[in-house]
Formats: C-alpha cells, sequence, structure tokens
C-alpha cells in the first residue's frame, strides 16, 4: 500500500502517511521504522522486486506464466487500492474475471485488514458465480503479495472452493487489475461528489455496474465485459 500511496505521492512523509492509512495492530514508530527498513522513507524509484520478495511474504508461484486465457472463471485477477476522503484512505478491492474483464467481486473498507478487504470481496465473486449457475472448476486467483492474499482465513477460503493462488512479482504481471483501479477512481470516482464513506460505498457499486454493463472494451469486440460474456455463452 505504501508504493500504491508513493505514486501518487511522492514526496509524502512517513508520519502524514501513518495517519492516512490509520493501520491496525501497528504503532507509529513501528510503521515508521518497517518503512526505513524497506528503504520507504525517501521518494525513489520503486523496486518491485525488493518490495514483493520482502522477509515474511509468503509467496506463490506466478501461474500465469505461459498460461493462454482462454474461458470464463479460468483466472480471476485482484489488487486492492486507496481512495483519500477528509484526509485519509478507504481501500478498495476488486477482483475481476481475466478472460471477459468483468468485475466479479469488490468491496469497500474503511480498514486494511483481510476480513474486511479480499475475503468479503471474493466472497461476493464466487457467490456471483455461483447465483449464475457457474461451476467453478481449477480456477486460478491472481493477486500480488499483499499480506491479505495470504492471511489464513482467506487461504481457507480458497481452499474450500479449490482455488488456485498465485502470485505476481511484478506489477505489470497483474496489469488487469492494476487498470481496473484506475477506471474506477479515475473514470468514475474523481468525477462525483463524495463527502462520506456511505457515499462512497454507493458509488462503487454505481461505478461497478457502469463499468461492467455499459463501458465497451476495445479488447472485447468493442463489448461491454457483461456483452462480451452473455454472448460467449450464447454462442456455447
Amino acid at each position: 500500500m505504501v508504493h500504491h500511496i508513493r505514486q501518487d505521492h511522492p514526496t509524502m512523509g512517513l508520519r502524514d502517511m501513518y495517519y492516512k492509512l490509520y493501520p491496525v495492530g501497528i504503532g507509529r514508530d513501528k510503521f515508521e521504522e518497517l518503512c526505513k527498513r524497506a528503504d520507504l522513507s525517501v521518494a525513489r524509484k520503486l523496486n518491485y522486486r525488493k518490495t514483493t520478495d520482502s522477509s515474511g511474504v509468503v509467496r506463490f508461484d506466478n501461474l500465469l506464466i505461459n498460461l493462454e486465457i482462454t474461458h470464463v472463471n479460468q483466472v480471476w485477477q485482484s489488487d486492492i487500492t486507496y481512495y483519500e476522503l477528509h484526509g485519509r484512505f478507504y481501500y478498495l478491492t476488486f477482483i475481476i474475471d481475466a478472460f471477459t474483464r468483468v468485475i466479479v467481486g469488490y468491496h469497500v473498507s474503511a480498514s486494511l485488514r483481510t476480513e474486511h478487504t479480499t475475503i468479503p470481496a471474493l466472497q461476493k465473486a464466487i457467490n456471483c458465480r455461483l447465483k449464475a449457475n457457474m461451476v467453478i472448476v481449477n480456477l486460478i486467483f491472481h493477486s500480488d503479495g499483499g499480506g491479505q492474499y495470504f492471511d489464513k482465513n482467506f487461504l481457507k477460503l480458497t481452499g474450500k472452493y479449490n482455488i488456485q493462488n498465485s502470485m505476481c512479482q511484478y506489477p505489470w504481471e497483474n496489469g488487469k487489475a492494476e487498470r481496473i483501479n484506475g477506471i474506477i477512481k479515475n473514470n468514475y470516482l474523481q468525477h462525483r461528489n463524495i463527502t462520506t464513506f456511505e457515499q462512497l460505498t454507493k458509488e462503487v457499486d454505481r461505478s461497478v455496474k457502469l463499468y461492467n454493463h455499459e463501458k465497451p472494451h476495445i479488447m472485447l469486440q468493442r463489448k461491454t465485459p457483461i456483452q462480451f460474456e452473455n454472448s460467449i455463452f450464447a454462442h456455447q
């Protein structure tokens, strides 16, 4: 998350960042110490290899290397980003189907804890697909190395549905999920008058619906993600 913030706020001090993040379970001094050990105390060109391979990070193999994505529910990709409101950060977690680009799951939270980010987003994605009478078989869940993606409770959920966990080493190896962050924030949210957390949640709901149902995609034959997905099932 510090790397995400650095992209928009390259000179923000660690103390200011701490009071915007409000990280649960870590004090101000410990947060600053952690960031300094990771060489994040000053603006710099991001070294994603060093960050994603930091000590203590659980890693899964990148299962997307040389993989041809050919069908729905073959690969889901996910990322967490932030939205600044009244001087503090809130968090947006998105999950997309890598083949159809449909946002299948998402969640808005005031905390970075796993139970407030990846777990509700993944549960929403699973419910979305099961409600549509889809069978989730041999699904790969691809993400960055964030702790919310290897938390034991998150892995219990992926294990329950036999979902294979996959992680990238560099941001561009999770590019589809990264792009969704920018699309929702820059194409939709920044044009809305959002003043409360409740409004943010409603506007994310609205933006996801607009993106899924009304935004044509050049890689989807100029169809919207939902139109493209429906056309696949109609053809089959």
